[in-house]
């Protein structure tokens, strides 16, 4: 494993889970005298629950490891040992040719198709991040609750996630439920359904006037729960990200340089700031495709435009999700590495590796092909 390879795993490993690691390492490490992590495993592999977990962007070089073309894949990092990370990892990416014959060799029988673990890293595999709520959400729907130590959400977070949702769905509720003389208490019924395993389930009268098939109508309420959570994200994100792309774009880094991180760093710095804003206009975009059908129905009375967006909604859900996460993943990790406050040091060559991940990571290929086709 070359040295930036190790540098990266030793930054995760330290580092909180983000939109775009799911760190058992970390999880352990902290939470090694819980018993509910032993009740109520991830895993029931003992080697998967103490991986390194990421949402990787498939480099060209990377490209003929898989059969059909992939912009990211969920590759299962391995810590040769788990209390010596500069001894590097084995690693190994969910959708590869050999996948299989791999998997096997690195965890024996329990990523066979079928098998319980097999079941959750293919869940995994299909969210666009791995935002801790999104991926305890989606586990949940399929009958998976892993014990909660492994998802780093506080009950304030989710208080203020439901209270976003409630008031995003008020207008619903005074449509179809006009003859309700206490909305805001429907509202809040709504809601826990919407954000329950079956949100489905509570919205029978709008299914009726979409005329959609009970899985398109499954499958669209599922993604506009998506939307609901990402456009609360971005709510809560936008004024950190302000903080953030100053600090990127005004940290120095201190101790020898090299001839790379010389050439990088300071042309970089600019390109972030551009791909940065290009992923929250992109995130904008497809929220407004959603704004603007949700008024549409609500407002004007015309459910087309509604319809159309949840048909779109599942394909846009997984384009949404990456542009959001990794914009999730910036400031949630540079906030570790940099907490309010205090500027801790850094060298060029971390510096370089940071914003080499960050730059990897703002890459998203056909996203205003999906927001344009989805208005």
């Amino acid at each position: 494993m070359k040295d930036r390879r190790i540098r990266s795993l030793v930054a995760l490993s330290e580092s909180a889970s983000t939109a775009r690691v799911l760190n058992f390492v970390s999880t352990l490490r902290k939470l090694a005298e819980d018993p509910s992590l032993a009740e109520k495993p991830f895993f029931h592999s003992r080697i998967l629950n103490a991986s390194i977990i990421v949402k990787h962007r498939v480099r060209p070089h990377e490209a003929e490891l898989f059969s059909k073309p992939r912009a990211t894949a969920t590759k299962i990092m391995v810590p040769m040992d788990g209390k010596d990370l500069k001894l590097g990892a084995r690693f190994l990416m969910v959708g590869q040719k050999d996948f299989d014959q791999s998997a096997d060799e690195m965890f024996g029988e329990g990523l066979k198709p079928g098998r319980r673990d097999r079941q959750v890293l293919d869940l995994i595999d299909e969210l666009p991040s791995l935002d801790p709520f999104l991926v305890r959400e989606h586990l949940k729907r399929n009958g998976i609750e892993p014990a909660r130590g492994y998802f780093a959400i506080s009950d304030a977070d989710v208080e203020r996630m439901h209270a976003f949702v409630r008031a995003e769905v008020t207008a619903l509720v005074k449509l179809s439920s006009a003859q309700s003389g206490d909305s805001a208490q429907a509202a809040s019924r709504l809601v826990e359904k919407l954000l329950s395993n079956s949100p489905d389930a509570g919205f029978e009268p709008l299914k009726d006037v979409l005329r959609l098939s009970d899985k398109d109508y499954a499958d669209g309420v599922f993604g506009w729960r998506g939307f609901l959570y990402y456009k609360w994200v971005l709510a809560e994100l936008t004024p950190k990200l302000v903080d953030v792309l100053a600090d990127v774009l005004s940290v120095q880094a201190r101790g020898p340089r090299t001839q790379e991180s010389s050439n990088y760093l300071p042309a970089a710095r600019k390109r972030l700031e551009i791909a940065i804003n290009q992923a929250v206009d992109g995130v904008n975009r497809m929220l407004g495709v959603y704004d603007k059908a949700y008024l549409s129905l609500t407002l004007d009375g015309q459910p087309t435009a509604f319809r159309d967006f949840l048909l779109a909604a599942p394909a846009m859900f997984m384009s949404l999700g990456g542009q959001s996460g990794a914009v999730q993943h910036i400031v949630s990790f540079w906030r570790y590495r940099f907490p309010p406050g205090r500027r801790a040091p850094i060298s060029p060559v971390e510096l370089m590796d940071i914003f080499l991940d960050f730059e990897d990571g703002l890459i998203f290929p056909d996203e205003d092909e999906q927001a344009d086709q989805a208005a």
